[in-house]
Order: C-alpha cells, then structure tokens, then sequence
C-alpha cells in the first residue's frame, strides 16, 4: 500500500487537464506511441469534437523512481459547471490533486470552486502552471495568485507545460513524494466505493469502485450494501487504457468488478460493495446525492420507441450518475420522461448521446427549473413542470430557486456584467479585486433566468474573458405565472412554461411571432394565443390557404360567385372546429432560441 498514489487533475475548462495526462501516460510508457493520441482518456466522440471532457475516466499507471516501483492511480476530471458532480466523485476516491492553472489566462472561477471541494476532502494539493511556453504567459502574476488563494510557498509551485512535456519529470516526482499513501486495513472486511459504471452489452454492467479496507478476489461472493443483492466476481482486475484482469484487488487501490448485472437499477454510484459474508458492512460516507438544476421533458419522436427509449436511459445513467428522470405523459407527445440535468450543457450532451450511442431520436420540451408552491391549505407541492402546477385560486406563494453566482473577469467588463445580471434579476453581492486585472463579482440570481441563455451573452459582454461558476442557496418568494400557449383554443402542453409575471408579455408576444413562422397553414384559420389563466396576453393569427372555388365562374352574376364564396367560408368554419393542428418538432426547439 506505501507504493499506491491516488491523484485527479482539477482545473478551470481548457487549463490542459487532458493535455497533461496524455503527457503523463506517454513519459511512463503506459500508453505505447501506436496508440497515442490527443485526449486517449476522453473515449467518447463527443468529447474529441467539442474538445471537451465530459467523463472522469480512470487509469493506472506505473512508475519507477529512484529504484522503487510505485502505482500511479490517476482520475481525469471535466472541468465544465455542469459536470462538477464528475469532480466531486472522482475527489472521494483520491488523496491528492494536481490543480492546473492556465498560465496565459491566471485563476478562474471553477478553479476556486474545484479547489474548494478538494479542501473539503481534506486532499492534498500540489498547484501547477500550465502553458508556460504560451507568448502569453504571466508566470509570476500567476504564481502570486496561487499564493494569495491557497497559501503555498513560491517554491511549491510547479511550471510545466503540458504540450510538450516540459516540466512532467518534476509533476511525477512531486506525485510520489507529496502525496500520502492511501490509509487502510487489509486484514479487514471488504469496504469498496463505488464512483462509476460503465454497461457492456457483451459482459454486463462493469463497476469501477476503489478500496478502502479489505481486499477482493476473483470468484468471491460479494454484496451491494444499499441494496442487500449478492453477486460472485466472475473477474477483477485494474484499469489501464483497457481492462486488465488480475486475480486480487488490494487495499488503496482503484480496479473494476464484473458480476454479469444486466439490471442497470441495481447498481448505484456511491454505494459500498463489502463481501457477502459480512453481517453488519459500513458504507462509505461522504457521498452526496445530486441536485438537478434543470428540468426537461425527454419524448421518442415515434410513441412506439417508448420502450426502447426506457432501457436507453437506464443505460445512459449508468455511466452518467448526474442524470435523473422519472416518468412522464403529455397529452400532446404522449409517454416520455421527466428529466433533471445539472445545466444546459449537460441537457445537450444527453440529447446528443441518446441519439449517438443509442440511435434514439427524441424531443426536448422546454427546460425550466423546480419551484415550490405553498396551498392555503397549508400543502407544500414541489412543481418540476408546468402540468403539476395547482390552480392558482389556492395557491397562497411561490418560491423560486436562488443561486449564488461568482464571475472572475477583466475591470474594463464591470459595466457589461453588472448590467447584463440586474436585467436578469440580480442582485450584486460583493465585488473586489483579485489582482489588478482580475475583479471577481458575486451576484445572487434566480435560477430561471440563467438556465437559457446566460452563460452565451456572459461571454458575447465581456468577449470570452469571464469565466462563471454558482452553487445553490435555498428558495425565496416570486410571482410566478403559467403561461399557456393555445392554437385554436386548445392547450399544447409541451409549449407551457412558468414565468416570472414581469417577463410573461414579452415571453408569450415572441413565442407566438415564432410559432407562427413555423407552424404549417392549414386550410382553415389557425389562431395562436398566449394566456395567463383566462387573460390572453398575446396573440398572432395564420391566415388560412385558400382555394379559387370561382374559377370556374367566368363571366355570369356577381352573386353566384358570392354563393361559392359563403358556402367555403361555412366549410372552413366547420373544419376549424374538427380540424388538429400538427405541431412540428422545430416548434418545440423554436423556445430555446427566441433571441436568435
């Protein structure tokens, strides 16, 4: 165990996380150069394209130093808001962190808020500056922020440059001797976490897990704990770029058990695997359970596919804890899932995998956030969408969700963002000044008005020199209204939403301008409505197509061409009442992009 080093890279997005672990799987010969690559950790096409990673990924590597052979357990981390849940887990299965600063751009603000979670696992932390070869480069205005937020000595800093391998030799060797050896009993009971899964349509589901005492053996029986269901290890082994089987896994150390589960419910991240004999197993503490920020209605295109699109995303959240969805009908879309997502990102990610991974085409409803709505009856009811809404006669108040949103950027961008953050309701906090060129600015904001579009306009202000990050904090009172859209009176519920009242006009005037571009002309008059209750607050109108009926009337009495004429409009009259109008799947993507 005194050989074993656990460590994440943690830092703001396009620091050089993934850069400087291929750097380090290439200088120990983990990774042969045949199999080299840019991000060989990020194995989703996802990730590659976007330049992103979206998953932790896990792996081992081997190191000799000074004559000694140590194990190298390293965990890859996402440096996005919306995929702080990733850190948060692979943080519970380290001791230690690299925390990666970009050189060229200084501390940003999921740097702080990454840091503050590893302090929070009590982990050490070794700080490195990246990109130190950039012409960009303020090495020294760097290292004093570094100093200034965590309190090192200069001479605890390390500079590399992940790109071309400058400086990895040193990471390595301050890896080994900073960072402690994991502490366990190997005489003990098994007591394994569990921080990931993976389905193999082949082998099951795969469980990633890292020991904390005892140890695991090919073919013993173990036990979930929070579900009390035993399996045997049909194999073990430890993570290199593939899976490498082994006939024990030991304390400390970070490996992978297949049992042969097919039911994605039975395997939940967090949870304690123990051997199966154990009468009374320990599970592990410190594992919090995550909170949705944003919520969306998920459909399959075809109500058929509904079945398919059930073992899809039991599949998806194997391998992507953050996600949360429960069952759903609209009248207009039929069944579905009502889906909780960390952010916006994250909602487009899903969206794209369903359709990559599991070749599900489906609709997305508008995303909204959860409130809580108070009865006079004294009921507390958790709305999650628009539907579950009660009637507003017996509601006595809603309350809102609240965040506390911390921006970092340059001093000339002040007047951009407090602008942009008081039209979306914000309140400043607290401003001050990092360093000369740095001021961080702390707002507190509802949740609603920076689940769409927020984060875009953010950067378009202040030209891509802000970085955001923001965490919870509680509920306050709102005048929140649903406002429901109507074609030709009838409710599409799909296209409901909550809104804050003093947004509702102009909210519903665009929606109904866009549905109108959109919806196809019938041969009956369409008329699109935004209401709030019974009071209508905008309304637009599609013309009907109409046929000539009086081409055939050439010449003759102006009154047979009238008698046509009447005897259409009765018809049209008739086939509005009868008549369905088909919403296209643009329309319900059409509310995302009001402002384009």
């Amino acid at each position: 165990m005194k050989d074993i080093r656990n460590f994440c890279i943690i830092a703001h997005i396009d620091h050089g996380k993934s850069t400087l672990a291929d750097r380090l799987l290439q200088s120990t010969h983990t990774v042969s150069d045949r199999e080299m690559m840019d991000q060989v950790l990020d194995d989703m096409d996802l990730e590659r394209e976007k330049g992103i990673t979206i998953k932790s990924h896990a792996i081992q590597i081997n190191y000799n130093y000074q004559g000694q052979h140590y194990i190298l357990n390293l965990i890859d981390t996402p440096g996005h808001v919306d995929f702080s849940y990733e850190v948060s887990r692979a943080l519970a299965a380290c001791e230690g962190v690299l925390l990666l600063v970009d050189a060229t751009q200084g501390i940003q603000a999921q740097t702080i808020s990454n840091l503050y979670l590893a302090i929070e696992n009590d982990l050490e932390i070794i700080p490195v500056i990246n990109k130190i070869d950039m012409d960009g480069a303020m090495i020294e205005e760097v290292r004093d922020q570094i100093i200034e937020l965590i309190g090192c000595k200069p001479e605890d800093i390390l500079l590399a440059s992940a790109r071309t391998g400058l400086g990895v030799e040193e990471i390595l060797h301050a890896i080994v001797n900073r960072i402690p050896a994991p502490e366990g009993k190997p005489k003990d009971p098994l007591q394994a976490l569990i921080f990931d899964s993976v389905f193999n349509s082949f082998r099951g589901i795969i469980v990633y897990y890292r020991i904390l005492n005892g140890s695991i053996k090919k073919g013993d029986k173990v036990k979930f704990v929070s579900t009390g269901i035993e399996y045997e290890a049909d194999e073990v082994g430890i993570l290199k770029l593939a899976l490498v089987p082994k006939p024990e896994v030991k304390t400390g150390d970070v490996g992978y058990i297949i049992t042969g589960i097919k039911n994605a419910k039975e395997v939940k991240v967090g949870d304690t695997i123990t051997i199966a004999s154990n009468e009374n197993p320990r599970m592990v503490q410190g594992f919090e359970d995550v909170k949705p920020m944003v919520f969306a209605g998920i459909f399959p295109v075809d109500t058929d596919d509904f079945g398919e699109l059930r073992d899809c995303m039991d599949k998806l959240q194997l391998n992507d804890a953050s996600l949360t969805y429960e069952l759903e009908t609209s009248q207009a879309l039929g069944f579905g899932f009502r889906c909780g997502f960390l952010g916006m990102l994250h909602m487009e990610i899903i969206q794209e995998r369903l359709e990559r991974e599991f070749d599900q085409m489906v609709i997305t409803t508008v995303p909204n956030v959860s409130f809580i709505a108070y009865t006079t009856r004294g009921e507390k009811v958790i709305v999650n969408n628009p539907t579950e809404m009660p009637d507003p006669v017996s509601i006595e108040r809603i309350e809102e969700p609240y965040i506390k949103a911390q921006i970092i950027s340059k001093p000339e961008y002040i007047g951009n963002i407090i602008t942009l953050c008081l039209g979306k309701r914000g309140i400043l906090i607290n401003q001050s000044y990092l360093t000369t060129t740095r001021v961080e600015l702390f707002f507190e904001m509802p949740l609603t008005e920076i689940v769409f579009d927020f984060y875009d306009k953010l950067k378009s202000q202040t030209r891509g020199y802000a970085s955001f990050d923001y965490h919870p904090i509680g509920y306050r009172d709102a005048d929140i209204a649903k406002m429901d859209i109507l074609l030709n009176g009838d409710k599409v519920d799909a296209l409901s939403a909550l809104i804050h009242r003093s947004r509702a006009q102009d909210f519903g005037r665009k929606l109904c301008e866009k549905l109108k571009e959109l919806l196809p002309r019938q041969q009956f008059q369409i008329a699109i409505q935004a209401a709030i209750g019974a009071k209508v607050i905008a309304r637009e109108t599609i013309s009907a197509l109409r046929k000539d009926v009086t081409a055939k009337c050439y010449g003759g009495d102006i009154s047979r061409k009238r008698k046509l004429l009447e005897k259409q409009k009765e018809g049209k009259k008739r086939m509005r009442q009868i008549g369905n109008v088909e919403v296209p799947q643009e329309a319900f993507l059409a509310v995302l992009k009001l402002d384009d």
